[in-house]
């Protein structure tokens, strides 16, 4: 399975993860709605997301659910943006974001008790 997903992809995910199990007729629905998208375009995202191992279909009605959580999906793009970025390291990823002083005080208290309950 490949956790690489495109924005077209992560677009038919965040349906799923929202709404949960739903037919591809009701995703198509729901992405018209929100994107625009044509029935056509839907559906060959979706293939997509099952190819991928992202989406599982069970018949009758093409019915689709998420195979992945979206926390996997966060924690695969994260370590490629730390290893594409960053050449893999952790402290120069956390040193760049927290260079930028745009944290606010409770979020900086959030991520210190985070790290606090870690250690």
């Amino acid at each position: 399975m490949s956790l690489k997903l495109f924005d077209s992809e992560l677009k038919v995910m965040e349906v799923l993860w929202r709404e949960g199990t739903l037919t591809a007729g009701q995703i198509a629905g729901i992405l018209k709605e929100e994107t625009g998208w044509n029935r056509n375009t839907t559906y060959t995202v979706i293939k997509k997301c099952i190819e991928k191992g992202a989406v599982e279909r069970t018949e009758p009605k093409f019915v689709c659910k998420a195979a992945v959580s979206k926390e996997e999906i966060q924690a695969y793009e994260t370590e490629e943006l730390i290893e594409r970025m960053f050449d893999g390291s952790r402290q120069k990823f956390f040193a760049a974001f927290l260079s930028e002083n745009t944290l606010t005080d409770d979020e900086l208290a959030q991520l210190k008790e985070l790290i606090d309950n870690m250690e």
